[in-house]
């Protein structure tokens, strides 16, 4: 008989096999930002540009890494078989991971004419559905799967009927999915308490302070903050640190979101979403021509067409008005 083939094909998101082909992506021969990479490319079915921009790196580089960890498995006799149960284990960080990059592309696409791509956010809570079920024990398996339905239960009210984005802060939330809510808060709920929370239950925790809240002056915005200070603590990111801005500048006002945006430049400046929290709380804080600087920036460097509709509406909205 002939061993099973090691081949990798582009994209697998729609078979049965979805979850034994993430643990093979996941492959202890390569290093993790290479299995996250291949993952998203074999399974999540993102283009090389879209996995490259949640890299933060140029297209050129993350089609050389996909490629080489692609001939890596090859060499190291990669089976696809699901791994033994230690295994399996060890690879989970990152398949929950892939998993999380590929919603988040779906939930806010890095580039194109939609703000979203129900396709993958569908696809991401389907395979968090089969994870959990085959992990059942595994906290953080199931607070991603909350995250992702209480971060989806939004989705009716994030945009407007020609595509254009609505802040949280807008949104109409009568529109949001209460299904989806009570789901995802009841997925967090049989999962805190058992041990220290990871990354996704925290995160999921603070969408389910958001989808709680009747109104965004409602907001408990004093708990998202101490919570967002955790996350940090648990999983220190520099798009962690600009969400935690945000939350800090609604408890503190928008001078403290400011200050705590400096230095993000070199981890984020690449990415449009700095420019566009800086444009936002400067113009809180009445720097309107700061403000109108960094909200170009930020639409010159985002690749969606809505987010650049949205951003320069902005800017046509500070340039009716005279005080600056």
């Amino acid at each position: 008989m002939e061993p099973p083939s090691t081949e990798l094909p582009d994209s697998a998101s729609g078979t049965d096999d979805t979850l034994t082909l993430m643990f093979l992506c996941c492959h202890p021969t390569l290093s993790p930002p290479s299995q996250l990479a291949l993952t998203l490319r074999a399974v999540g079915g993102l283009t090389t540009a879209e996995i490259a921009s949640a890299f933060l790196v140029p297209e050129a580089t993350m089609g050389q890494r996909i490629s080489r960890a692609k001939q890596a498995i090859q060499k190291a006799g990669g089976r696809f078989e699901q791994p033994a149960a230690e295994e399996r284990k060890a690879r989970l960080g990152v398949v929950l991971h892939v998993l999380y990059l590929v919603f988040n592309e779906g939930y806010a696409a890095s580039s194109g004419a939609s703000l979203q791509r129900e396709d993958l956010t569908t696809e991401a809570i389907r395979l968090a559905r089969l994870l959990v079920s085959a992990v059942p024990k595994e906290p953080e398996a199931t607070g991603l799967l909350a995250l992702m339905l209480l971060t989806d239960s939004r989705r009716a009210a994030r945009s407007m009927a020609d595509g254009t984005p609505v802040p949280l802060a807008e949104q109409d939330r009568s529109l949001w999915n209460q299904t989806r809510i009570r789901e995802g808060i009841a997925l967090l709920t049989s999962v805190l308490g058992r041990g220290r929370p990871g990354s996704y239950q925290l995160q999921a925790a603070i969408a389910a302070v958001h989808a709680e809240a009747p109104s965004d002056e409602a907001t408990d915005w004093p708990q998202i903050l101490a919570l967002y200070t955790v996350l940090e603590a648990v999983a220190p990111s520099p798009v962690v640190t600009l969400n935690r801005a945000v939350a800090l500048a609604r408890v503190e006002g928008p001078a403290a979101g400011l200050t705590l945006l400096e230095g993000l430049d070199s981890a984020l400046g690449r990415g449009h979403r700095l420019d566009a929290v800086r444009g936002h709380l400067l113009e809180l804080s009445g720097s309107l021509a700061a403000a109108r600087a960094a909200y170009l920036a930020a639409a010159k460097k985002t690749g969606s067409l809505q987010e650049r509709r949205y951003l320069m509406g902005k800017v046509a909205a500070l340039d009716s008005r005279e005080t600056w």
